[in-house]
């Protein structure tokens, strides 16, 4: 699938995967303050913001979405990063290409599962896909109604401004969703499973491999450290201090300055 991208800057290319809900629009300012060291690319990811829709929505289709775009891009070798889903989906390319790449970030996602966490997280996207999929748009005239709404179903703003990014407005004016709700909710199950890391034998390196945990998340528990070095031995894993699960809308600063990390060894 040929995927919408944003591109910034000039250098070594890094390419960054939003997560569940996004777009590239949720790492601008990241690839903005990145774009004076990396060649950023913010693909939407298939069913979300301006790429193609599908019927098929797992991390083996995303992982091939991915492929395709750098081949298109050409840029050899590359960085790369994922937060939450397009973290699993970067750990999934990396298994698979891991030839590819020069370092690698995954943000604030483990890629094993927990059940007592995929519950929450399951239900949480539940609310937002049933608001979706059943609130009647086309009696709103603003954005800003839709939003009213929307705050009697879902209490965290930040979960809200999440849902109204993948609002849109057509050519009469009337609002329609740019996600693909109903596929996100058929395939649910297979975005919150884990990555199928398979036997790696004596795991893979040659390139740093960063895990960036939100302090106050439970998306990437400590418990899972010990699987992930298996997969990635030399691993380090980094706390985001005040952060929780959007690291890099919580703090920033200490993101970029991981990713400038990267370069150390380049």
């Amino acid at each position: 699938m040929k995927l919408y991208y944003r591109k910034y800057g000039s250098g070594p290319t890094l390419i960054v995967l939003h997560g569940l809900f996004g777009s590239s629009d949720n790492w601008i300012s990241i690839a903005k303050s990145l774009s004076d060291r990396f060649t950023v690319i913010l693909p939407d990811l298939r069913n979300h913001g301006q790429s193609p829709h599908s019927q098929i929505h797992d991390y083996n289709s995303m992982k091939e979405d991915l492929y395709e775009l750098a081949t298109e891009l050409k840029p050899g070798k590359f960085f790369l990063a994922g937060h939450s889903m397009g973290g699993k989906t970067a750990v999934n390319f990396a298994l698979s290409w891991p030839e590819m790449l020069y370092g690698l970030i995954v943000a604030d996602i483990s890629p094993l599962v927990q059940a007592e966490r995929n519950t929450g997280d399951l239900d949480q996207h539940l609310r937002l896909l049933n608001f979706m999929l059943t609130a009647d748009l086309s009696g709103f005239k603003s954005r800003a109604e839709v939003e009213s709404l929307l705050s009697t179903k879902i209490s965290s703003e930040r979960l809200r401004d999440l849902v109204l990014k993948n609002l849109k407005r057509g050519e009469d004016n009337s609002f329609s969703w740019k996600i693909n709700a109903p596929v996100i909710l058929k395939n649910l199950d297979r975005i919150t499973e884990a990555i199928d890391t398979g036997e790696t034998g004596i795991g893979i390196t040659g390139f740093p491999v960063y895990f960036l945990k939100g302090e106050n998340s439970a998306y990437l528990p400590e418990s899972d450290f010990a699987e992930i070095r298996k997969v990635f031995p030399g691993v380090e894993f980094i706390v985001i201090p005040g952060a929780g699960h959007w690291i890099h809308a919580d703090n920033p600063e200490i993101v970029r300055k991981c990713f400038l990390r990267l370069l150390d060894n380049y």
